[in-house]
């Protein structure tokens, strides 16, 4: 199936050259930003080749992810290759990162920057007959085997009502959301705002941090400029938006505020151990996700069963649990 679906994308491409018409064609290609953390890991001995194509692997996060598929690759004895761009923005790398792997993979695991960018040869890899599923963050388009990941509405509902619970309902609330336009940004951002809605909470605004610390900073420096004074609950996006809205609070001597992050990276649960700002981030399980990808793509090669929807819990991790989160963290990475 690997040689079938290198001749179709070798023939699709030929084709797509053909059409844009005639003279010469230059492709540039674009080096990485980190290239320590592009380059591709490869685990297990056996025949069986799964591609990994991550958000990045540039982060503590995706890091996590990446160790569940190296673990699986070793448990299962197959060759897992794990590769991701050098940030989250840059969409178009990750898509030349998917079409490079489909030329070699029995199937492949995305986690998309952009689903409707991936989309296309994704959608191609389906109709060669190659597993295609999602992790994190589903791609959501048809014959996909599996989307393996967490309810972002209702995870980003959970660190919501944590935090007005902690408040009170008398609270008014910001919220820092992703990227503009991707998919998981807008579900984080639709359950901080139901949260909100349900307990009576005023959201003053919602702005893009651009998944970024320095990107958060300058959207919370914006925030407090616009509102001095009034917001008491900043529900950010990613833990690195977490980070960001504390370092613009600080610099702004902002001392009483509530910060709540979101994949519940151990740098942020060091804050929240240090009584920083950031009081509580909402822990997806990446490490079991990245596992649990690569066992379900697995038995799709082998024509087993697997369950479109494979949810992999979350937690609200604070002061109070953050401690016994970290020493679970430790152990996953050994």
């Amino acid at each position: 199936m690997k040689k079938i679906f290198a001749l179709i994308l070798a023939l699709v491409m030929a084709l797509s050259l053909v059409a844009c018409g005639g003279g010469d064609t230059k492709t540039e290609t674009q080096e990485p930003a980190n290239t320590e953390a592009n380059e591709p890991t490869e685990t297990g001995t056996g025949d069986v080749e799964i591609a990994v194509v991550l958000k990045t692997l540039a982060s503590e996060y995706w890091g996590y992810v990446k160790a569940g598929c190296d673990a699986a690759a070793a448990d299962l004895g197959v060759k897992v290759t794990v590769v991701g761009p050098g940030a989250e923005s840059e969409i178009e790398q990750q898509v030349a990162m998917i079409e490079q792997q489909l030329a070699s993979c029995d199937a492949i695991v995305v986690a998309p920057n952009d689903a409707g960018a991936a989309a296309a040869a994704l959608q191609a890899a389906i109709d060669a007959g190659t597993p295609v599923l999602s992790v994190d963050t589903n791609v959501g388009i048809a014959g996909q085997t599996s989307f393996v990941g967490t309810s972002n509405v209702d995870a980003a509902y959970e660190g919501g009502i944590w935090a007005i619970d902690q408040v009170g309902t008398d609270a008014k609330a910001v919220v820092i959301y992703g990227q503009e336009g991707d998919n998981t940004s807008n579900m984080r951002r639709e359950g901080y705002e139901k949260a909100c809605s349900e307990k009576g909470v005023e959201v003053l605004s919602a702005l893009s941090g651009q998944n970024t610390t320095d990107g958060a900073t300058k959207t919370m420096e914006d925030l407090l400029n616009a509102y001095p004074d009034q917001i008491d609950i900043v529900l950010c996006h990613n833990d690195d938006t977490a980070i960001g809205a504390m370092n613009a609070c600080k610099s702004a001597g902002v001392t009483d505020i509530t910060i709540v992050g979101f994949d519940g990276n151990a740098s942020a649960v060091d804050l929240i151990l240090a009584g920083e700002l950031v009081k509580a981030t909402v822990a997806q399980q990446p490490y079991e996700m990245g596992y649990q990808a690569v066992e379900a793509a697995l038995k799709a090669i082998n024509g087993e069963s697997v369950d479109e929807v494979i949810n992999a819990p979350v937690q609200v991790v604070t002061a109070e649990n953050g401690q016994a989160y970290l020493d679970n963290l430790a152990s996953m990475k050994g």
